[in-house]
This record gives structure tokens, sequence and C-alpha cells, in this order.
């Protein structure tokens, strides 16, 4: 199985750069082991298992819970039978496809 998230996570009470906090939250991604890919609008993260990338998402808000007091997420999940390694896979055929064309 290969189950791809797609979240941002933030605190909205500690102004207007956060950048620190997120580094905060790459750093458990990074730690995790698990193939991603950040973006100027959140993170990809690729799990095997749908309760991975739960379990991942209460890290994330666990390192940010302890000192902000409101904390904004948002998350989208697709998650398909069969083999991993569609977080790379899928923009290489589109890519392909573009060149292609």
């Amino acid at each position: 199985m290969s189950v791809l998230l797609e979240f941002a996570i933030f605190p909205t009470d500690k102004g207007e750069s956060v950048s620190p906090y997120v580094a905060r939250v790459l750093r458990v991604v990074k730690e995790s082991g698990y193939p991603h890919q950040l973006t100027a609008m959140g993170t990809i993260v690729e799990t095997e298992r749908f309760e991975e990338a739960t379990r991942l998402l209460e890290a994330a808000y666990r390192v940010l819970e302890p000192d902000c007091n409101r904390v904004y997420l948002v998350a989208k999940f697709d998650v398909r039978k069969g083999p991993p390694g569609r977080l790379l896979a899928k923009v290489r055929a589109v890519e392909e496809k573009v060149r292609s064309s």
C-alpha cells in the first residue's frame, strides 16, 4: 500500500514568520525515515500504512504543542493499494507527458 500525505501545520499565535516552527516539524518528518518533499505550501510524505501517516501527524502536533497555544493543521491523503514509490513516480509520469507533447 502507498499512503501519500500532504500536510501543513503551524502555530497561528507566533506572528507572521513561522519558519522556526515548520523546521521543528520537518525534523520530525526527517527522523521518521519516510520519503518526503518539502514544498512552499506544505510537506508531502509517503508511508506504507495509513496508521503511520496519522502517527506522523500526531508527532508533528506534539512538537508544537508545548509552547503554541493555537495550531493550524490541514491534511490530504491519497491511499492506494499497490507498491510504494508514488511520491516520485507521480511527478515523473506527468513530466514525461509534458516532454512528449
